[in-house]
């Protein structure tokens, strides 16, 4: 039986068979997003296939890497890092990452996971309502903090680099 993994749970020990459910969620996951951005966005989708294949081995080497490196650090970090290394100028690979992955949207990824998160919803309904109204308040409030967050700090960026505002 296939399990599709947990994108909360950190503590679902990496066996052959954990890592063939991550893999097979990712090439659903990108199978899913490189045909979004052909529809919604017109990108080529071999070049979307390839570059959702990059972010998906980078993921897995994150994965990997947060847990079997004896170090508390989360899995997103170490994508993060692992993508801003490949991607650097001046790496062998900063060409032909950015080449491939330029070409997707992050709407055509945003709306693959949030249908994902929505399954997971789905099926803890019940978990959900005892969380009660507060909850949905406070999920509202950090998600519209989050937002304009990254928008002001966006904007103080521009406005530093001298980048005109569209």
């Amino acid at each position: 039986m296939i399990i599709m993994p947990d994108l909360i749970d950190s503590s679902e020990n990496v066996s052959v068979h954990g890592i063939f459910n991550w893999i097979l969620l990712l090439f659903i996951f990108s199978v899913i997003t490189a045909v979004g951005n052909f529809l919604g966005y017109h990108h080529p989708i071999e070049g979307s296939l390839i570059g959702m294949a990059i972010l998906s081995f980078i993921t897995l080497i994150g994965v990997w890497l947060e847990r079997y490196v004896p170090l508390d650090i989360s899995s997103i970090l170490y994508i993060s890092v692992i993508g801003i290394i490949v991607a650097f100028p001046g790496m062998p690979t900063s060409e032909f990452v950015l080449k491939y992955v330029s070409q997707i949207e992050l709407l055509a990824i945003v709306t693959v996971f949030l249908a994902y998160v929505g399954i997971g919803m789905g099926k803890s309904w019940d978990e959900f309502k005892a969380l009660g109204w507060r909850a949905i308040v406070i999920t509202v409030l950090v998600i519209a903090a989050t937002y304009y967050g990254a928008a002001i700090v966006a904007h103080i960026v521009l406005v530093l680099t001298g980048v005109p505002a569209v």
